[in-house]
């Protein structure tokens, strides 16, 4: 009864409202409509729906957007909206209109000058020329409008090019005789003041209510001069640059509604008491990276509606209390760094429309919605939750358009109650661990569905019927999973709106030969993604003129690319046609000089490299057999490009100096060729963005360019197995940025690089093989690259001590805890940010005669090679602390003393080698705590008593000690006697307890052939007259089968040991140790896992099966030694 009654009171006084209005609005005065009538003369009003029915037959007073006083003379004026064009100058008859107490000219195109008539309405409360067109200076007549009540001058920056000012008047001299201002509206206009200037002008607005000054150029800090405006119900001040904190008397504004100061450089906390405010019902505060600050507990019935903190430092946990915010309609608060369980009161919010909780560290499972009906929006993508969804009642959320729940940690079915709801337009679910086949859908003739992207999740079976059903789908991505089956033409054709298909990375068969071609039906394809899809042709796409990215690769299409492909499209800007069997491009061909990346890499391509085009920023020939010679004018052709490769080729001749024209390029690969000649001078001075410059495995001579710019931005110079002779350039120190520097097998005459000291970002050094010579150390002030991680300056003349002090500067070799290996990373070079092309930085890793490409490099891995040198003294125990230590190399040295027991501190230890030295005393005990050995050399040298048994060491053959006449005990035939006994300090082995037992598993590279070599000669080691025989025949052995295997075998760099442990170093020159077809078909053949360095640790401690710094891949889609490129779907 009473609702009843209200609403017949509020009907009641709307209609004497009306009443009133009629009685109050008189006949329209004649010249008034004259002045209207010539103001419609002056715009282009075709479109407006007000001004349709402005007629002289008339009268004004009812026209559309117009309303006048008793006296018939018009007091109101609102054409916004209404698509008008043409000019209001100073002339206008607008400005005759002397009576207008409301003007809204708001959202149109009227492109002139701000006018400067408007101090004409001395009567004008309210004046709103919000994006009307207006630019250039707020005239100074505005501020004579005394009676003002609300004032819009908002405009959109991105849409005019001639901004709005307020300069002179600037914003104190506007406001300050406007004192019954109650709305501001100043966005878009440019006005930049500081926040004393600001904020000191609006203080005198004390009934101001609306206070909105986005993107104003304005600077801060919040001046407490604005706590004076207690009215203040809305401010938005978002996008400027405020660079302040955050003021804690914004909580004691008791009418405060709305508060936006997004993108603002906020920093510091947050006061928590804001998120309090009795009447507080929207928030936004996003982007502001370096703004702290948490949640509090919320109260019931709060009238929060809209909360956005995205993109901020917010953290901590979403309290439970959020659920009592029962008016929440938006709450975003993606890429912070909340974490814990989101708790189950989110399914409270009825009223919840929009929830964004991507880029967070939230574990636990989703929660239930079923209470929000309303739920349109859910990303819950980028986060670590767990569990299943498939017993969600998705069918209760008939709003929902929009989910992702991509790259967190879920598993299960995925339900087909979700990809059924009616208004579902995207889901995202790629990157999770969802299995099994994916389950039917009801009424898929009616879904909405326009992207699903169900990619590297763990789904099998055939690709349901269904997904080919979905006849509104544009966006198809189910790419690294175990789909198996056929693809078929009539399963494709069905999805007419398809333009994105990746199907990459499955147990797919695409069927694509003869008239059936699966694609030649797409009219709208423009993305196209069919990697490793076990095509053996190319499919027919000449009719896709709208095809803009085509990835092929790892497929087995041989024959000839076909030239129709360069011309399919105008619109075609990526191609990729890499680990193919192609052997040739049919001619004639124009390459589509759009073209922006082509990667023709890994395939059989022979004779001279193919035309450029001529916008490509990203080229990759590499692994090919073309022999022909760089191309005289090639800079011309790389103008625009950033990444260029033309490594493992058999090109020969000179590196043309044109190719210094290309300004803009950050990586360059020549590495693999039969390139001759000196390094041009240019292509290290000029090029100031180079990042990468990789010139090894070539014939280049002279000496490197002493003319590295002041702005260095290398990051990777590697010019090893090269003919260069003369110093490291002093100019090298500019480059601060450089991380890897490989000077390997070349001709250098220098010394220990400490000029290099500066570049703290120094990760690998590698010098073997040179003509290095004096002592390994800088001076004792130094304290030079702390980041390194790989040392190798084997096969040199260095010679003195190794000193503690500069050895235990290396302190990336020390850091081993799990939070290093939580970050565990690629060392790579991204040419991009963004782009997904990055550069894989490789390295040859040398150990026991094996040389083993790293072709990923892991920031946890570090190594010490010294070998084959003329050092002696101790071995530095500070090497003892190095836990992250993978391999240590220091035979065929002069090394002498004791075997540091501390070297059993080592913790990630594989490879040990300290053979042919002058070492002597006992193998220390301690060396049975490295539980991750695989390869022990400790011959030739004066070692003697009993070695270590159990553990490691029982895995270790006689060539690991042979030459040290004192050791006795397994695996040798030499028995220890009982002196030998007696002073043996083992521990008397204990009954074996489940904490002792350990399940080894070793895996190293060439470790097969090893053991069947040892089988075969392991009697004619001890046959002293056949010990030639056997090396020499053991070495061809080696160098035979190793390259079957993709490895590389290289003796020894000493020519015998004599009894006394001597050495006779007789330095082999880097000539061609390797044959580069051979290596290029293997990696071209190898599709399994590759491994470096593994060793499976003991199941008993619960922490890991295998060692963290092993990591094994798959034969990556788009990887190689030189480069990668990884892209995905975005939507």
């Amino acid at each position: 009864m009473d609702m009843l009654l209200m609403r017949i009171s509020v009907l009641f006084w709307l209609l004497l409202y009306s009443f009133v209005a009629v009685l109050v609005s008189g006949e329209c005065q004649s010249h008034q409509q004259e002045l209207l009538l010539g103001l419609g003369k002056t715009l282009n009003s075709s479109l407006s729906a007000k001004m349709r029915n402005w007629d002289q037959s008339t009268d004004c007073c009812s026209w559309g957007g117009i309303a006048c006083d008793q006296s018939g003379r018009v007091i109101k004026l609102d054409l916004s909206n209404q698509l008008i064009s043409g000019t209001v100058d100073n002339s206008s008859s607008l400005f005759n209109l002397q009576h207008l107490q409301q003007l809204n000219l708001a959202n149109n195109t009227l492109s002139f000058s701000f006018p400067c008539g408007f101090d004409n309405f001395s009567n004008l409360s309210y004046l709103n020329l919000s994006n009307a067109g207006f630019t250039g200076q707020v005239p100074a007549e505005i501020s004579r409008l005394t009676n003002l009540i609300t004032l819009d001058l908002s405009v959109n920056s991105l849409l005019t090019l001639r901004p709005l000012k307020l300069e002179k008047p600037n914003l104190n001299m506007l406001v300050e005789n406007l004192t019954r201002l109650r709305s501001l509206h100043l966005d878009g206009v440019k006005i930049s003041a500081r926040g004393n200037e600001w904020c000191k002008g609006l203080s005198s607005l004390t009934n101001l209510e609306e206070l909105s000054m986005s993107n104003c150029n304005l600077s801060g800090p919040i001046e407490d001069s604005l706590q004076k405006l207690k009215n203040l119900s809305i401010i938005h001040l978002d996008r400027n640059n405020l660079s302040a904190v955050v003021p804690a008397f914004l909580a004691h504004l008791p009418n405060l509604t709305s508060l936006r100061l997004s993108s603002c450089g906020l920093h510091g906390q947050f006061p928590r008491e804001i998120l309090q405010v009795r009447m507080l019902q929207s928030l936004e505060v996003l982007d502001n990276k370096n703004l702290n600050g948490s949640l509090p507990e919320f109260h019931h019935n709060a009238p929060l509606q809209n909360l956005v903190l995205s993109g901020t430092n917010f953290s901590g946990t979403l309290p439970q209390s959020i659920g009592k915010l029962v008016n929440l309609t938006r709450l975003d608060i993606s890429s912070c760094n909340f974490s814990e369980a989101i708790p189950s009161s989110v399914s409270n919010l009825q009223q919840l429309v929009y929830l964004d909780l991507k880029c967070n560290n939230f574990t636990g499972q989703i929660p239930r919605f079923d209470l929000s009906k309303n739920l349109a929006y859910v990303d819950l993508s980028y986060n670590k939750l767990s569990g299943k969804i498939e017993s969600f009642k998705w069918e209760d959320l008939q709003n929902l358009t929009h989910v992702d729940l991509s790259h967190n940690s879920l598993n299960g079915s995925i339900p087909s109650s979700l990809v059924a709801l009616p208004s579902l337009k995207r889901v995202l679910l790629s990157n999770n661990q969802f299995d099994g086949e994916v389950t039917g859908v009801p009424k898929v003739r009616e879904s909405l569905l326009d992207t699903l992207d169900l990619s590297y999740n763990q789904l099998q079976g055939p690709i349901p019927a269904y997904v080919f059903e979905l006849s509104r789908l544009s966006v198809l991505v189910l790419s690294s999973n175990n789909f198996s089956g056929t693809i078929r033409p009539r399963d494709i054709r069905k999805l007419v709106n398809l333009t994105y298909l990746d199907l990459s990375h499955n147990n797919l068969s695409v069927i694509t030969t003869g008239s059936f071609s699966v694609l030649s039906s797409f009219p709208k394809i423009t993305t196209l993604k069919l990697v490793s899809c076990k095509l053996n042709v190319f499919p027919d796409l000449q009719n896709q003129s709208r095809l803009t990215y085509l990835d092929l690769s790892q497929n087995q299409i041989s024959g000839e690319v076909p030239n129709w492909i360069w011309s399919v499209s105008d619109d075609l800007l990526h191609l990729n046609l890499s680990f193919n069997q192609l052997e040739g491009l049919q001619k004639p061909y124009q390459i589509v000089p759009n073209l922006s990346v082509l990667d023709l890499r890994f395939n059989r391509l022979t004779g001279h490299i193919p035309t450029l085009p001529l916008s490509a920023s990203y080229l990759d020939f590499s692994s090919n057999n073309f022999t022909s010679s760089l191309p005289s004018n090639i800079g011309d052709y790389l103008s625009y490009t950033i990444f260029f490769s033309v490594s493992s080729n058999g090109l020969t001749g000179f590196i043309p100096k044109s190719i210094c024209d290309a300004g803009y390029l950050q990586v360059l690969d020549l590495s693999k060729n039969s390139l001759r000649g000196a390094i041009p001078k240019c292509l290290i001075g000029k090029m100031d963005s180079l990042g990468v410059l990789n010139l090894r495995g070539n014939h280049l001579s002279g000496e490197i360019p002493d003319a590295f710019p002041s702005k260095c931005s290398i990051e990777t110079l590697d010019v090893s197995g090269n003919e260069l002779k003369g110093k490291i350039p002093k100019s090298l120190a500019n480059c601060n940025r450089l991380e890897v520097l490989n000077l390997g097998n070349n001709h250098i005459n220098d010394t220990y690089p400490c000029h290099l000291k500066n570049i703290t970002s120094l990760r690998i050094l590698v010098l073997r093989s040179n003509k290095f010579h004096g002592g390994i150390g800088c001076p004792a002030d130094e304290r030079p690259w702390p980041k390194l991680q790989i040392v190798d300056l084997a096969d040199n003349s260095f010679n003195g001590k190794l000193p503690n002090k500069f050895v235990e500067r290396w302190k990336a070799m020390e850091v081993y805890d799990d939070e290093a290996h939580l970050n565990v990373k690629h060392l790579r070079f991204e040419v991009l940010r963004f782009t997904g092309i990055y550069y894989l930085d490789g390295i040859t890793v040398t150990n026991k005669g094996l040389q083993m490409e790293l072709v990923k490099i892991l920031t946890i891995f570090t190594s010490i090679d010294l070998a084959c040198n003329n050092l002696e003294g101790p071995i530095p125990d500070v090497i003892g602390k190095f836990k992250a230590l993978y391999v240590l190399n220091l035979s065929h040295n002069a090394l002498s003393g004791k075997i540091p027991p501390s070297l059993g501190n080592l913790q990630q230890l594989e490879s040990l080698d300290l053979s042919s030295n002058n070492l002597s005393d006992s193998i220390p005990q301690q060396l049975l705590k490295l539980s991750f050995l695989a390869v022990l050399n400790l011959s030739h040298n004066q070692l003697e008593g009993r070695i270590p048994d159990g553990k490691q060491f029982a895995t270790f053959t006689n060539d690991s000690y042979v030459g040290n006449k004192g050791l006795c005990g397994n695996p040798l035939t030499k028995q220890c006697n009982d002196a030998n006994h007696s002073q043996d300090l083992r521990p008397r082995a204990s009954k074996k307890t489940q904490k002792d037992e350990f399940d080894w598993q070793f895996i190293f590279i060439g470790v097969g052939y090893g053991v069947g070599a040892a089988v075969f000669v392991v009697s004619l080691m001890f046959w002293k007259r056949a010990s030639q025989w056997v090396d020499d025949n053991v070495d061809k052995f080696l160098e035979e089968n190793l390259p079957k295997m993709g490895l590389v075998y290289t003796r020894p760099c000493y020519d015998n040991v004599d009894t006394a442990g001597n050495i006779e170093h007789d330095k082999k020159r880097y000539d061609d140790d390797y044959d580069d077809e051979k290596s290029d078909e293997s990696t071209e053949e190898f599709r399994g896992r590759y491994c470096v360095y593994c060793s499976k640790l003991d199941e008993t401690r619960k922490k890991t099966i295998h060692n963290l710094g092993c990591i094994c891949h798959d034969s990556p889609p788009s990887l190689s030694s030189s480069s990668s490129t990884s892209s995905s779907f975005s939507p």
